[in-house]
């Protein structure tokens, strides 16, 4: 019985067909001096996303590793910050709130307040902790500061039940359709933190003296953005002055939209968002001029 060879010409064009796809698989590394232009390359980023979330998850776990509460301390740390501004500046002070229940405005402030601190700090030591990193293995160094950015969305989401039984106890439900815009608070005040967090951790780098500066820089911030206060009860020029800091605007937005405070004046959260949008192409660009040295620094 006779047997159908297969062509020999079809079996090359199979063969190269396979070496194509082998070829579209493989990855380019082009090896060209690093951009000093504040940009982001988006295609390189999503080409290391296993490591962004290695990062978080390993922080995360870092976070409360060896804790008795563990995952506690991220409601127990909003909830005793409230209290202490309760008793401070609620009752002995008598910051102005409106007619908010203090508790519930400080609550809805702490909380923002509360993941935009522990983003900067985080931040700030990304390359000094990751040393053996920087230093030995080659990645997006950008992956750092974002990374810890995003660790302390945990502890915010996880502060959110806090939130929510004030909100039950004094009443202070959203009251319009305000409250599909409060994640686009919470991104502005992640915007802000990474921009800072560049600049933060390029000094850090350089200059060990800076850690020593954040903890002072962080404990007089929540007075210059509201959380003690509602930004609607104070002087007008105070709150375009004020809105130079992105982080008012961030908690004003927060509050309006989650407790039915009063709505923020437009035109300062444009300030405010134009900032934001400033200290992050600053500091993207200052981290980057400065990236290609970091394992010499460091």
């Amino acid at each position: 019985m006779s047997q159908t060879l297969e062509p020999p010409r079809e079996r090359v064009s199979d063969a190269g067909h396979d070496h194509g796809h082998l070829e579209a698989d493989r990855r380019v590394v082009q090896i060209r001096p690093a951009s000093r232009l504040p940009h982001l390359d988006v295609r390189e980023l999503w080409h290391y996303r296993e490591l962004v979330f290695t990062l978080v998850w390993r922080d995360v776990v870092v976070r409360y590793k060896q804790t008795v509460l563990g995952f506690a301390w991220a409601l127990l740390v909003p909830a005793m910050t409230t209290l202490v501004y309760s008793i401070v500046f609620g009752k002995f002070a008598n910051f102005p709130h409106g007619n908010t229940a203090y508790p519930a405005l400080t609550a809805a402030g702490v909380v923002p307040m509360q993941y935009f601190t522990s983003a900067l700090s985080l931040s700030s030591m990304s390359l000094v902790i990751n040393l053996a990193l920087v230093t030995k293995v080659y990645f997006p160094r950008v992956l750092l500061p974002i990374a810890s950015v995003m660790v302390p969305l945990v502890d915010l989401v996880a502060a959110l039940p806090f939130l929510i039984i004030l909100m039950a106890i004094y009443g202070t439900w959203p009251t319009s359709w305000a409250v599909l815009l409060a994640p686009a608070f919470i991104l502005l005040a992640v915007i802000t933190a990474l921009g800072v967090g560049f600049l933060l951790s390029t000094f850090t780098a350089r200059w060990r003296d800076v850690p020593y500066m954040i903890p002072v820089f962080l404990q007089i911030l929540p007075l210059l953005s509201g959380v003690m206060y509602a930004l609607d009860q104070i002087p007008a020029k105070w709150q375009w002055i004020l809105s130079l800091n992105p982080m008012t605007n961030v908690i004003a937005g927060w509050r309006w939209a989650v407790i039915g405070e009063a709505e923020p004046n437009w035109g300062q959260v444009s300030v405010s968002v134009a900032v934001a949008f400033a200290l992050f192409t600053f500091g993207l660009a200052v981290f980057r001029s400065n990236e290609p040295r970091f394992a010499d620094t460091i």
